[in-house]
């Protein structure tokens, strides 16, 4: 079994910039990590990706995040994180850690971020 906790989730004012964390632990091992990354979900709307890594270091964006959001990972921590900058309104949403691991999705339980105007 994989554990994902997510931290650094907040309220912050349109423009600024947050930084999330996601340490996986439990059962985990490097080799089989096959990708991590991040998703959203706000109220009404269905769960989107807005980062992914992938073992080899290819990343993927969103358009409607590409050039503001940036995905990064630590594999001697376990963790990945996700820098986010000249946040807008509508990044608001619960953000959540994903990995994909021997071939089996975990996810984590969620960190709000609140961008006000």
């Amino acid at each position: 079994q994989v554990q994902l906790v997510e931290s650094g989730g907040g309220l912050v004012q349109a423009g600024g910039s947050l930084r999330l964390s996601c340490a996986a632990s439990g059962s985990i091992f490097i080799f089989r990590i096959n990708a991590m990354g991040w998703y959203r979900q706000a109220p009404g709307k269905q769960r989107e990706l807005v980062a992914s890594i992938t073992s080899g270091g290819s990343t993927n964006y969103p358009e409607s995040v590409k050039g503001r959001f940036t995905i990064s990972r630590d594999n001697a921590k376990n963790t990945v994180y996700l820098q986010m900058t000249s946040l807008k309104p509508e990044d608001t949403a619960v953000y959540y850690c994903w990995i994909l691991h021997g071939g089996t999705n975990y996810w984590g339980q969620g960190t709000q971020v609140t961008v006000s105007s």
